[in-house]
């Protein structure tokens, strides 16, 4: 079984909910619901053999939305998408 990072998107240190600047209707909001709700990603946890040694990775799901709500944006590099964090909401995927 794959081991994950936790991300953890809920208020303790942040004054702003990231899960609520997603508004509805919006498509960041689409593909944050149906990657979390509609698709099963558990084909990717056959791929990662990390479950006694190396490092935890990031989840799919949440790499995924990245990449999707970045190519929605325009933005099709990786380059692009790493100097885009943070001022986008790219990173509230």
């Amino acid at each position: 079984m794959a081991r994950y990072k936790a991300i953890d998107t809920s208020p303790r240190f942040l004054a702003v909910d990231l899960v609520k600047q997603l508004l509805p209707g919006s498509f960041d909001h689409a593909v944050h619901h149906l990657l979390d709700h509609g698709f099963d990603l558990s084909l990717f946890d056959t791929r990662y053999r990390n479950d006694q040694s190396g490092a935890c990775v990031y989840p799919p799901g949440m790499l995924l939305k990245v990449i999707l709500c970045a190519y929605a944006q325009g933005v099709v590099s990786s380059r692009g998408i790493s100097n885009n964090r943070g001022q986008t909401t790219i990173s509230c995927s």
